[in-house]
């Protein structure tokens, strides 16, 4: 009998250890789903939107702002997907109103279509967003890490659209005529400590996950409703 309960003794220890290691997985899988639940997003400082386009109702209650790279696959997948339904919940029943900041993280290319951009939207803001979409569209689906944002390229993509002058859009891309307003992004970029594209920033919180659509959801509804 002595024998017996001795075998027994390990069995019972092993079983406790089992126990343990389960309660302490089952705790660190709660805390995370918890943090997951409880942060979709972190505090960042208030954007100032002066001057930048602007899409939607300019008193809407909710902005959202993207800080994006048009040489980015990440946000022209973006654009694809999240960007339209955002519009058509809340952006064209002007509960939201949306902006968008230029990000020069892939060099000389980004440089020049921020230029572009800017240039487009003091001449013509009405078209702006147009060109916009299709300045992303041109982005190619394969080696998009290829150099593909040219002049000519820029000024193919305008063509489609008679307010803007080429002639002048040509100029200010080689004279860098809309630099400050470029500088003036990339400030932004710094002080909301932008550090992947596409960052989408609610009312001074950035999303965690960008292509969240729920959580851009909830957070927009949270700030409708007054509610935390």
């Amino acid at each position: 009998m002595k024998n017996n309960q001795k075998k027994a003794k390990p069995s019972g220890l092993k079983f406790a250890v089992l126990l343990t290691s389960l309660a302490v997985v089952i705790l660190a899988a709660i805390v995370v789903l918890t943090n997951q639940q409880e942060a979709p997003a972190v505090e960042t400082a208030q954007i100032d939107l002066s001057g930048q386009p602007i899409l939607g109702e300019e008193e809407a209650p909710v902005t959202v702002v993207e800080f994006g790279d048009f040489k980015c696959p990440s946000c022209k997948a973006w654009g694809e997907t999240v960007y339209p339904q955002l519009v058509q919940d809340y952006v064209d029943t002007g509960e939201v109103k949306f902006s968008y900041i230029n990000v020069l993280f892939h060099g000389e290319e980004s440089t020049l279509a921020s230029l572009a951009a800017e240039s487009v939207y003091q001449q013509s803001p009405d078209v702006y967003w147009d060109f916009h979409k299709a300045l992303f569209d041109a982005q190619p689906e394969v080696n998009h890490d290829g150099a593909w944002i040219t002049p000519e390229k820029v000024l193919e993509v305008a063509a489609a659209y008679p307010s803007i002058d080429q002639t002048k859009l040509k100029e200010d891309m080689e004279q860098q005529a809309t630099m400050d307003a470029v500088e003036i992004d990339t400030a932004l970029v710094e002080e909301a400590g932008v550090a992947q594209t596409p960052t989408i920033v609610i009312n001074g919180q950035t999303l965690e996950d960008p292509f969240d659509y729920e959580a851009i959801k909830e957070l927009i509804e949270q700030e409708l409703t007054g509610e935390e």
